[in-house]
């Protein structure tokens, strides 16, 4: 093969130098053509030229992903169903009528109002009270909690009624918003978060969940005058890069007192304070625009953000609901497995398939979830899981015996106690896997509930065997002759 290679790099180096050559030709030939030819042929032929060149690019530009749409907002009619079958489930839902009923109060009682958040050394309330001097001043007490929402009541020279509700920010352990903070914020039309400099990671955090209400929001950048104008644009140009556009940034000073030296004639110095001016005319300007751009859309996005609130807590609460009832049917089946193979007449009868329980397990976990039970995909879900357990069912076996030497002294008096475990195993697994492509998909599909029923068996293996095993001697304990007997001697 090696003295071949000159030949062959020959033969290449000749083909490269025909087709340059070739290419050239034609390059030429074209160029002699078009320099003959009209000049509206040749704008027409450059136009061609790059419609086919821009066509080309586009199809090799990698394409973006396009991002879901997100579902749009519950209305009225949805969150009513949602209520009807929350009550269908016997879950509680006076708390989410008490909410409604707040919402049809304020939509009657025709104030705007702006939840205003922030840490407290931000200087929140200080620039309430310099945005709206003499406001009336209405302390809400929060039920179930010691903290409260203030209430600032104030009228415009035209009549119009603004409320900013001071309400307690974040907390101090994790800088989440908490349930009361939260909700007053759903029931604004605006909200306003008031911070001292740059946005810490808490702040984000909380900022990140006011800004999913899908409402207006403000960031007031309190302090300002302490800035000089170099260091206050970089802590500007700062957060408006953590924000991404998806906030208006105003930098506004609250006011107050601080504390300076004074230096006497005679060279003495005494600390005194004084009154810092405020400046919150560009957060008053701002907050004016963003109420007077459309009343309509203010009040339906308040509206929205407030279904949205009780749809989702809606549906956690029917999901958390689901999920027990789902997990008592498991257990239920996972009993009558252990039993019925303690009573089979033969060790190894196959009660997850040959038998009743493991259609009616899925039947009865379809109707938890409103979920009609098809049964073709039942009867293949229940024959994809018979294969894997086939493979796995040795390792059960042995994991039973395993488990069964924490029990001295039971003897041959358990039958098929080994195959009793394996089954309860296994429906626990197979209830388990149904439960989670049931609520995840809202159907059983085969082919994911039987990768689900595979993780499921693995999981926590050895303490749910150790569960069933007691359960199983116990069982097999009780019907032993003369125990009966013996408790009564005793």
């Amino acid at each position: 093969m090696r003295r071949w290679r000159p030949l062959l790099f020959a033969l290449g180096l000749a083909l490269t130098l025909a087709l340059a050559l070739h290419v050239t030709d034609f390059a030429l030939t074209l160029w002699q053509r078009l320099s003959e030819a009209s000049p509206l042929f040749l704008t027409l032929y450059g136009l061609l030229i790059a419609l086919v060149a821009w066509l080309v690019l586009r199809l090799m530009r990698p394409r973006r992903p396009v991002a879901a749409a997100a579902p749009p907002p519950p209305d009225a009619p949805q969150i009513d169903r949602q209520l009807e079958a929350a009550l269908q489930a016997g879950l509680p839902v006076e708390r989410y009528r008490a909410e409604l009923a707040e919402l049809e109060r304020r939509r009657a009682g025709g104030r705007v109002i702006v939840a205003c958040f922030g840490e407290v050394s931000a200087g929140k309330s200080s620039l309430i009270r310099a945005l709206l001097p003499g406001a009336e001043v209405v302390v809400s007490p929060v039920g179930g909690s010691t903290r409260t929402i203030v209430h600032h009541v104030w009228t415009s020279p035209a009549g119009d009624e603004l409320v900013l509700a001071d309400v307690p920010g974040l907390n101090e352990a994790d800088g989440t918003l908490d349930a009361e903070a939260e909700g007053e914020a759903v029931r604004a039309h605006a909200v306003i978060y008031v911070t001292g400099g740059d946005l810490a990671r808490a702040e984000l955090a909380a900022l990140d969940r006011l800004l999913s209400l899908g409402k207006p929001l403000l960031v007031a950048l309190n302090k300002a005058d302490r800035y000089t104008g170099a260091e206050l644009a970089l802590v500007q140009a700062r957060i408006r890069e953590r924000l991404a556009g998806r906030a208006e940034l105003v930098a506004v000073s609250a006011g107050g007192t601080e504390e300076v030296l004074r230096i006497g004639a005679d060279g003495s110095e005494t600390r005194i304070e004084r009154e810092r001016p405020a400046d919150v005319h560009a957060l008053g300007v701002a907050l004016q625009r963003t109420l007077d751009a459309d009343a309509g859309a203010l009040e339906s996005l308040r509206d929205a953000a407030v279904f949205t609130l009780i749809g989702r807590e809606l549906d956690a609460a029917l999901a958390a609901e689901r999920a027990a009832r789902a997990e008592t049917v498991v257990e239920t089946y996972a009993r009558k497995a252990v039993f019925g193979a303690l009573a089979a007449v033969g060790p190894g009868t196959d009660v997850l398939i040959q038998g009743w329980l493991g259609m009616q397990m899925l039947k009865e976990l379809s109707a938890v979830y409103g979920v009609p039970a098809q049964e073709i995909d039942l009867k293949r879900f229940l024959d994809l899981a018979s294969r894997h357990v086939g493979r796995r069912m040795n390792l059960l076996l042995a994991l039973a015996g395993n488990v069964l030497k924490a029990f001295p002294g039971v003897g041959t008096v358990l039958g098929g106690a080994l195959h009793a475990i394996a089954y309860g195993l296994i429906f626990e697994s197979l209830g388990h896997a149904a439960a989670r492509s049931l609520a995840s998909r809202g159907a059983l599909v085969p082919g994911v509930a039987v990768h689900l029923f595979e993780d499921a068996l693995g999981e926590h293996l050895e303490t749910r065997a150790r569960r069933l095993a007691a359960l199983v001697v116990g069982r097999a304990r009780s019907a032993e002759p003369g125990r009966d007997a013996d408790r009564s001697d005793a």
